[in-house]
């Protein structure tokens, strides 16, 4: 049973920064690649970040790119979203997901408030 467990959302001010962390379970984590989305309250959930199962490959949003880095530690079976320089307009809840299972954790608020 695949599970994910986001963590680290929570309220910031413009320009700070966040780390989110997504603990897997369920699936041999270093074989799949992992991805990070978003959803604003009233919008489409969106894609923010994509990483290969090596990590080596990475690909993001237009509108987070040089912001947020995604990285991932195989050994410990999390995926990582790194985000810097927070705008208002990343208000999400942040969701990690494996596109090979369709699955999806229960994901983690993240509000950019002055």
């Amino acid at each position: 049973q695949v599970q994910l467990v986001e963590s680290g959302g929570g309220l910031v001010q413009p320009g700070r920064s966040l780390r989110l962390s997504c603990v897997t379970a369920g699936f041999t984590f270093s074989r799949y690649g992992m991805r990070w989305y978003r959803q604003a309250p009233g919008k489409e959930r969106e894609l923010v970040a994509s990483s290969s199962s090596g990590g080596g490959s990475r690909n993001y949003a237009d509108s987070v790119k040089g912001r947020f880095t995604i990285s991932r530690d195989n050994a410990k079976n999390t995926l990582y979203l790194q985000m810097n320089s927070l705008k208002p307009e990343d208000t999400a809840v942040y969701y990690c997901n494996v596109p090979t299972f369709g699955a999806w954790g229960q994901g983690t608020q993240v509000t950019v408030s002055s």
